[in-house]
């Protein structure tokens, strides 16, 4: 029997018009004699992530009463019960930024587009737009050409890029979290068919009118054009990595397969077709998106990637949790118990989401290590109390050990300071050079134990 063959970790799978990344694989190890030990797992690549939820949170039922390791998880945190360990509750961040500042109203506006810039919008509804460069973009342009793409920008909800959104603020401000300039929004991808053929076809809505006719026309999965090269690996490769590959593909086939049927149109009375694209079930919409960021991680195709699970002040209602009523609406409670119980599904619902992701990540191994492992990922939101509009000690989560240099499963309360200076201390993580960041102080401590 052939001894297994070493490939490199930038393989990939190649047919006609196709071409899909691998997950790491022990073959990737470096061979012995070219300054690794044999068998030594090559250095695992770090990334970050921010996920973002509108309209604040139910803070009673978010906050742990207790601080360090030994703290309990609230309600709407429950969720994430499996990956407590892999995980930081941050109490005590603030992002000064998002505050009128003498502008007047518009807190949600200035929420969402200082969250990642930690600058303050320039008030106006036309289009000389200004806030500031957000962390992920920050980073992008260091690291961004270590991968095929330099970043990803998700969501669920598109918004519009121009108008009055909020209170004499442009509409850019409450629909993009990631920003390349100043001046310059990234437009997020909503359609989880074009997320899949960028991430894995290496097409999307870039390449040729064609070759994605003629693909839909025979309604062929983009597996079956990379499958004579994939059964050419197979014979070069161990029973382990074997067992890998074919779960990797599997995992993408079966994403696929959800994709179409999701696009599936289905006709509705007098002979009209629902259109095709992003699917209308907003959960099916969000575990589509949330798995196709755990294979760009894991295929190393991007290290980089934000996340909008809706758009700032969204009035998306959410039926399938018996919540006819509109989130932001909701947010407004008043004080009223059914609407913070409302609310506090909402919550809990995109807490699950997120947790199934980081299960995936934790899943995925790297040799020692697994993706989650190797990441960096936040979760929050701009507003603390929908109700309220503050903008100081917001809902944060922090999830991966970067590589080894975060020490998780703890609930760490700050007196207050800048959120913009966990972004700082994540930059440096990531090899990116940075001093400042908005309001930023310096690195955040007490990340490292």
């Amino acid at each position: 029997m052939s001894r297994p063959s070493r490939i490199s970790r930038r393989a990939i799978l190649r047919g006609v018009g196709a071409a899909i990344a691998l997950p790491w694989m022990e073959a990737m190890a470096p061979a012995a004699g070219l300054g690794s030990p044999s068998g030594a797992a090559p250095v695992a690549p770090k990334r970050m992530a921010f996920f973002y939820v509108p309209n604040g949170v139910h803070m009673q039922d978010w906050k742990p009463k207790d601080e360090g390791a030994g703290y309990n998880l609230p309600w709407i945190l429950e969720p994430l019960a499996s990956v407590k360990d892999d995980l930081l509750v941050l109490s005590g961040l603030e992002q000064h930024n998002g505050q009128a500042l003498g502008d007047g109203p518009g807190d949600h506006a200035r929420s969402l587009s200082s969250f990642l810039t930690g600058a303050h919008p320039y008030k106006t509804d036309g289009a000389n737009i200004k806030v500031g460069i957000s962390v992920d973009q920050m980073a992008a342009v260091h690291i961004g050409g270590r991968t095929r793409l330099p970043s990803l920008e998700l969501g669920i909800e598109r918004g519009g890029q121009s108008g009055n959104c909020d209170s004499g603020y442009s509409c850019a401000y409450s629909s993009n979290i990631s920003w390349r300039s100043a001046t310059t929004p990234m437009a997020k991808e909503v359609n989880p068919r074009f997320v899949f053929d960028r991430l894995f076809s290496g097409r999307g809505k870039t390449g040729t009118a064609a070759e994605r006719q003629k693909r839909e026309l025979y309604e062929r999965s983009i597996l079956d054009y990379v499958l004579e090269d994939a059964q050419s690996l197979r014979g070069r490769i161990g029973l382990n990595d074997r067992r890998k590959m074919d779960e990797y593909l599997t995992s993408v086939r079966e994403i696929e397969q959800r994709i179409a049927k999701a696009e599936t149109p289905v006709q509705l009375d007098g002979g009209v077709a629902r259109p095709s694209g992003v699917p209308k079930d907003y959960a099916e919409h969000v575990r589509l998106m949330l798995e196709l960021i755990a294979l760009a991680f894991q295929t190393d195709t991007t290290r980089i990637c934000t996340f909008m699970f809706a758009n700032e002040g969204s009035t998306r209602p959410y039926p399938f949790l018996e919540v006819p009523e509109g989130h932001h609406d909701l947010s407004h409670h008043g004080g009223d118990a059914k609407k913070h119980a409302k609310i506090r599904k909402i919550n809990r619902f995109h807490i699950e989401e997120f947790g199934r992701l980081l299960t995936k990540l934790k899943s995925i191994r790297e040799g020692d290590q697994s993706v989650l492992d190797n990441s960096m990922i936040v979760y929050g939101s701009g507003i603390g109390d929908g109700d309220r509009h503050n903008h100081d000690d917001l809902p944060v989560l922090f999830a991966g050990k970067g590589g080894g240099a975060i020490k998780t499963g703890r609930h760490v309360v700050y007196k207050p300071q800048p959120l913009n200076n966990l972004y700082l201390s994540m930059l440096d993580k990531m090899g990116v050079p940075c001093d400042r960041i908005g309001d930023s102080t310096g690195k955040l401590g007490k990340l490292d134990g």
